[in-house]
């Protein structure tokens, strides 16, 4: 199976001001995910239907300074936007072969999890490089196995219509795409950027 698109990343310096701007955006405001024990972030999530969702991840106050880099650059979020997005997959493990084999690493795999509000903690896989390759259009893989997934339980009301891409270099994005079985369209533009169009209370928002 080609990967599916689990989720979108929305960076922001403060994780308010990126659910502000959510709900500016689309009419709908994400929910309190949780915290990325260890990792220096939080989240909140919102439903874009069929098994996808939209992360708001910002660096968290309540922890102290994390031993490595903040993931996504949120050492230094700048202005809140789609940073990256990660393509789910059934077995990690099997797709990471099968990248290298085409010649693209897609990174390390490692176990994460983060607390839920209240009690409890969900966990799932990722390979993730610690630089974002293709500057965030090349996807990180995620695998949720038996563990509920965050758009079951993430506000409804929006729905994701199509996921494009610009970036100054179409050519050296492609080959990493096409090693994962990715299909997204990347066309060339001034600087690289992730175009999610959407199906809102708004009305139709191009989120980038």
């Amino acid at each position: 199976m080609s990967p599916h698109i689990d989720h979108l990343v929305f960076g922001c310096p403060g994780l308010e001001q990126g659910c502000d701007e959510i709900e500016r955006l689309l009419g709908v405001r994400p929910v309190l995910g949780g915290s990325h024990t260890g990792r220096g972030t939080h989240n909140a999530l919102l439903s874009l239907g069929m098994g996808t969702y939209l992360e708001v991840i910002a660096p968290d106050p309540g922890q102290p300074e994390p031993p490595e880099p903040r993931a996504f650059g949120l050492d230094s979020p700048g202005e809140p936007r789609l940073v990256t997005w990660a393509a789910r997959v059934d077995s990690i493990e099997a797709t990471c072969i099968a990248a290298r084999r085409c010649g693209y690493d897609p990174g390390p795999i490692v176990s994460a999890s983060r607390a839920l509000p209240g009690d409890g903690e969900l966990k799932w896989k990722l390979a993730l490089k610690r630089t974002l390759p293709g500057d965030g259009i090349v996807p990180f893989l995620i695998e949720w196995g038996m563990a509920q997934h965050p758009s079951i339980t993430a506000p409804a009301g929006c729905a994701l219509v199509d996921l494009e891409a610009e970036h100054p270099h179409p050519e050296a994005v492609q080959p990493m795409l096409d090693a994962l079985g990715v299909e997204i369209q990347v066309s060339e533009g001034g600087r690289p950027a992730l175009l999610a169009t959407i199906e809102c209370p708004r009305g139709t928002v191009v989120l980038s």
